[in-house]
Parts: C-alpha cells; structure tokens; sequence
C-alpha cells in the first residue's frame, strides 16, 4: 500500500514538473506574439496620424491657394465685385468682433461658475457640523444655482433669437431664390405687361362704352404698369408698403426700405412710391364713382 502511495506521489510530480516546463517554455512565445501585436498597432497608428497630417497640410494648401485667388479678384481696383465686396468685407468684420465678444463674455460667465463650484467642493472636504457652516454652505450653493440658471435662461433667449433671425432669412432667401427663378424664365406674367409699350396695351373697348371713365383710367393704370404691384413681387411690394406705412411716406422711410428690398435702389424705391402714389389717388377716384 505505501507503494502504491509512492507511485502516486510520483506520478503528481512528475505532471506538476510537466505543467511548469510547459509554462516556461510557453511564456517566452507569448510575450514575443504580444509585442508583435503592439509593435503592429503602434506603427498602424503613426500610419493613420501621418495620412492625417499629409491630408490636413494638403487641404490647408488648398485654402491658401484659394485665399490668394478670393483676393486677386475681389481686391483688385479694376474688379466689379470690389464695392459689394468691401460691404460684405465690412459686415464679416463686424460680426467676427461680436463673436469674438460674445465668446470672452460667455468664458467669463463659465469661469465664474467654475470657481463657485471649486469653492464649494472645497468647503465639502472639510465639513464642519456647526450652524453657521451650514449656512454658509448653504449661501454658496444658491450662489453657483443662480450663476448656472441665469446662464443657462440667457443663453435660452439667445438661441430663440437666432431662431427668429434664421427662420426670417430663410424666407428672405426663399424669396431670392423665387426672383432668381423668375428672372432666368423670363416668363413672367407681370414682368411682360410691364416690358409692354404703353400705346400697345390693349384696353377692352366694352370698358370705354358701359363704365365710367375713371373706372377705364384706373384699369388702364393696371395693365400699363403692371398690375396691383407696380410690377413688383408680392415680397418686395408688401415690405414696401409696410415701411412706407411705418414712416407715414416720409422720406426717412427709404433707408429701412433697402434694409429689406435687396437688390432694390434707391431710384427703384422712389419710382414705386411715384407709382404707389398715382394708384391711391386713381384707386380713390374709382371708389368714389361707384359710390354714386
């Protein structure tokens, strides 16, 4: 039996002996395949880093390129983009400066906010069960709470804002778009009565016979100039309008007027309001007869 045992007893040995020269013949290849593997993932991510640097330098190549062309054409004194570009040049500078301090403003606001809730973790460390720590903990915490609620309604009121401007100059360039159009079709119902000489206008002679004479002036005003709209669009004749109305017809009206009527002149504006003028008063005069 106690051979038995010993036999047994080798036999472990023997196995645990094996076991642990496997162990130390296999541990060298492993950590060699580990080594390979991260050697591999290393040089994988210099790869990618270098493309991204050679793609980043190329591109900036690119702008710079680009940049150097924007200026030959748009500075040159013989361009005829140079005044539209100095306007446009003068409003990107004036906005880059509103948000450059529109940034410092809100890193201020951040920084105060950070260091009120720095202050309190601090405070918190070192807690002391008395009355007036409380209260003083207390303090600072609607102190960081104020700072953050009226960051956060301010920046709140900002974003409707921009909401609101956004969504008017998508209207306004809704409303480009549709002009461009019309212009590239040169199909325009109103634009062609208006091209129209006036001594071809047709005027229907059943107007002449059964109506009055200034019902026939005032629907031959139409036809010759263009119908309800002095040959404008709807856009452009209701921001008209609702200037005009705003001033009472002076002439402080037509600054704001070519705020809104882009493309429009100043020559434009005043013709349309001559127009506008001659419309109210034969408009008037038709009114007045159908009364009777």
């Amino acid at each position: 039996m106690l051979l038995i045992m010993n036999n047994n007893n080798n036999k472990e040995c023997l196995l645990l002996c094996s076991l642990q020269s496997d162990c130390c013949f296999s541990t060298p290849e492993i950590e060699s395949q580990h080594f390979q593997f991260q050697n591999w993932t290393v040089k994988a991510d210099q790869a990618k880093k270098a493309e991204f640097i050679r793609t980043a330098e190329k591109l900036k190549n690119q702008l710079v390129n680009i940049e150097k062309d924007k200026n030959g054409h748009l500075y040159s004194k013989k361009s005829d983009f140079r005044v539209e570009y100095s306007i446009l040049e003068e409003l990107e500078h004036k906005m880059t400066n509103n948000r450059k301090a529109d940034k410092a403003k809100i890193q201020q606001q951040l920084a105060k906010i950070h260091n009120n809730v720095k202050r309190l973790q601090r405070q918190l460390k070192d807690v002391k069960p008395t009355p007036e720590f409380v209260e003083k903990l207390r303090e600072m915490m609607e102190e960081a709470e104020n700072a953050i609620n009226g960051f956060k309604e301010e920046q709140r009121l900002i974003y409707e804002e921009l909401m609101k401007e956004e969504k008017i100059s998508t209207n306004e360039l809704s409303a480009l778009q549709k002009k461009i159009d019309t212009w590239a079709l040169g199909s325009s119902a109103i634009e062609r009565v208006f091209r129209l000489p006036s001594g071809k206008v047709p005027v229907d002679k059943t107007l002449q016979n059964h109506l009055p004479e200034e019902v026939v002036e005032f629907e031959r005003f139409l036809q010759q100039t263009g119908g309800r709209q002095g040959g404008w669009d709807d856009y452009d004749h209701q921001h008209f309008l609702k200037v005009w109305t705003k001033h009472k017809g002076k002439p402080s009206y037509i600054e704001e007027a070519l705020e809104y009527l882009s493309g429009r002149t100043k020559e434009d504006i005043q013709q349309h309001e001559t127009w506008y003028q001659e419309f109210l008063i034969l408009e008037e005069r038709k009114k007045e007869v159908r009364e009777f």
